[in-house]
């Protein structure tokens, strides 16, 4: 190695040593800046991600709740309709249940009787009670004969010729009685209309 004894050269050394240590320096704190500035940029990438993830994870979340509370409320109020349905039915079933018994109960005497006056009787007692009964549940007949054709109560079955010009369009008779339930129609009555 040659060393070098000019003393302006050693000046111009230490001179372009010193200015190449600074050099270094500004380069080193340039490339920590632009290190320290792309994490900070990426930070709010990657947590911005992240809360977009987190998000949409905390949106699933709730979708598949408010899902499975929908489906449970449908199964419950399927079955709540389904109960109500039975009960209704076995009300109307209990009260008819005495009307049974008396059917029976004339059955057993229309084996061992021998006035038809009295069996006549009781049918006709246990027919009041069981439209009674149906009364109390709603259920009405329809008055149709005399009446005019109501295609919204009435089936028309056949025309005939009316007896006088007043009947004309009018029920004449009644095949099979209508009747209404709590004042809908639950069975339209057959009739004869005159023509």
């Amino acid at each position: 190695m040659e060393v070098n004894q000019h003393p302006e050269n050693n000046e111009k050394n230490e001179t372009l040593n010193n200015n190449e240590t600074e050099n270094n320096e500004v380069s080193d704190s340039l490339e920590n800046e632009s290190n320290e500035s792309s994490v900070d940029h990426s930070d709010p990438k990657i947590s911005e991600e992240d809360k977009l993830k987190a998000e949409s994870t905390e949106w699933q979340n709730k979708y598949l709740r408010l899902y499975a509370e929908f489906d449970n409320f449908k199964r419950r109020t399927s079955k709540e309709r389904l109960e109500l349905l039975q009960i209704a039915g076995k009300d109307v079933i209990t009260d008819l249940l005495p009307v049974l018994d008396d059917f029976e109960r004339a059955q057993k005497s229309i084996e061992i009787a021998s006035d038809v006056n009295a069996l006549r009787e009781g049918v006709t007692l246990v027919q009041h009670k069981l439209k009674g009964i149906l009364n109390q549940k709603g259920l009405k007949e329809m008055e149709s004969i005399g009446k005019d054709f109501d295609a919204d109560l009435h089936e028309g079955i056949t025309n005939i010729p009316a007896p006088s010009p007043d009947l004309k369009g009018k029920v004449i008779d009644e095949l099979e009685k209508g009747y209404l339930l709590n004042d809908k129609v639950i069975r339209f009555a057959k009739v004869i209309i005159g023509a």
